[in-house]
């Protein structure tokens, strides 16, 4: 009877124990998100470094720079970009001090990372959106910078997944889709994919807001206030350098986070200079992919050029999209 009366108190004060961290805790975002405004000739875009250190990548920026400029864009480059604190681009503080800095300015229409590396997840809680929120302004960026394109979903807004200051060579011409797939994102051209097929492809047909990035950093941001909520959404991931059984590992902590549960569909782009553990994992990443999402039902498209490969098209995170699925081929329209 005692510890009937326990268990009753314990329910009472705490609720049901079922629920899970990811819905717990996961900010619900509205079914339309707020779209910046696109950017015009005179426009101001500013460069920034919120994760890891730029060393010997000069010449990148500067071209960067310049491709913007040929664009009748004005450029302006964060204080600290070229600042180092061991692994980073300047300490926490400094590298925040440059993000905020191009949040706040009324001047600025759109936020450029130079580069991606590890670091912006040290740098979400110290940052300030109110102002922003009143003036949304695109961020653009891939790899680590999965982490602000959470934060900013969760606030409402779209954002930018495109190549990054350090994507580009001297020759221009050999990401020639990257760079016009950028430029149309943050002009408002119209923008529609076709993925060449894969026999892993599960067929279907849907639609829903874009959301994802990198799989380790939407992993990292299970629990927290910017983990995403995928619910009627459709998710993308890409990643690189990790062994086949942590990509298994991430995704089976995912599902038991009910990360997948009311999910659209997903889009896997580039899976990139996979490790090789000494145990062989047996099957290619694509079967990996499906297995681990074998009990759902929704759509899954293969080939998406987008990750960390010279060829990474853009993609507006937020934006309501049409997917549709076959062996043959898959489309995507935003």
């Amino acid at each position: 009877m005692i510890k009937k009366v326990c268990i009753i108190t314990l329910l009472f004060f705490f609720g049901s124990i079922s629920a899970s961290a990811q819905n717990s805790t996961t900010i619900k975002t509205p079914s339309k998100l707020i779209q910046p405004p696109y950017l015009k000739a005179g426009d101001t875009v500013a460069i920034v470094a919120p994760s890891g250190v730029l060393k010997n990548w000069n010449d990148e920026v500067a071209r960067a720079k310049k491709l913007l400029e040929s664009w009748q864009l004005n450029v302006v480059i964060g204080k600290h970009v070229f600042s180092k604190d061991n692994h980073f681009a300047g300490t926490d503080a400094e590298r925040c001090e440059d993000f905020q800095t191009a949040l706040d300015n009324p001047n600025i229409k759109a936020i450029w990372s130079a580069r991606g590396g590890y670091g912006t997840v040290r740098i979400l809680d110290k940052l300030d959106y109110s102002k922003f929120l009143k003036q949304p302004k695109w961020v653009i960026g891939y790899s680590d910078i999965t982490a602000l394109h959470n934060q900013i979903h969760t606030k409402g807004v779209e954002s930018i997944h495109a190549i990054m200051c350090v994507s580009l060579p001297e020759d221009l011409s050999e990401i020639k889709e990257s760079i016009d797939t950028f430029k149309a994102a943050i002009f408002g051209k119209s923008i529609h994919y076709t993925l060449k097929g894969s026999n892993y492809n599960r067929a279907g047909k849907t639609s829903g807001q874009l959301v994802g990035g990198n799989l380790t950093i939407l992993h990292t941001m299970l629990g927290s206030n910017t983990s995403i909520d995928v619910s009627g959404k459709i998710l993308f991931i890409e990643e690189i350098g990790e062994y086949k059984y942590h990509i298994d590992r991430m995704l089976q902590s995912m599902k038991r986070a009910g990360y997948f549960d009311n999910c659209k569909g997903v889009i896997v782009g580039d899976m990139s200079r996979m490790r090789k553990n000494t145990t062989l994992w047996g099957t290619s990443v694509e079967q990996l992919i499906l297995d681990a999402l074998a009990e759902y039902n929704f759509p899954i498209a293969f080939n998406m050029p987008a990750g960390h490969e010279e060829d990474n098209r853009a993609m507006i995170l937020g934006r309501m999209i049409q997917l549709t699925v076959s062996r043959e081929q898959s489309a995507v329209t935003f």
